[in-house]
């Protein structure tokens, strides 16, 4: 996993902050792949509340994590009870990183 310990504990913080104690958050793409350089930091972020602001949160966190970690590229996919899990949400979750 190409990530420091400073921005998966920017990652976690900015989650919880912007989404609550229950969020999950799994690191997928190319960042998992230690072999690559560069890319974007892929986020699922999963909540088990539904949330009908839950892109505003995620542009907040997105946020939150540039002015933390510095400007890098951020897609932070989220998922609640409210969202039909796609096959991106799939593989996220069973490829990826699960950090929080």
């Amino acid at each position: 996993m190409r990530l420091s310990e400073r921005e998966i504990d920017a990652i976690r913080r900015a989650a919880r902050e912007h989404f609550g104690q229950d969020v999950r958050v799994w690191l997928f793409g190319s960042r998992i792949d230690d072999t690559l350089k560069g890319g974007d930091i892929d986020l699922l972020v999963e909540t088990t509340q539904p949330l009908a602001d839950r892109l505003m949160r995620a542009a907040r966190m997105n946020a939150a994590l540039q002015l933390t970690i510095g400007e890098q590229r951020i897609d932070v996919l989220t998922v609640d009870p409210a969202v039909t899990p796609q096959p991106i949400h799939m593989n996220a979750r069973k490829q990826g990183i699960q950090l929080l």
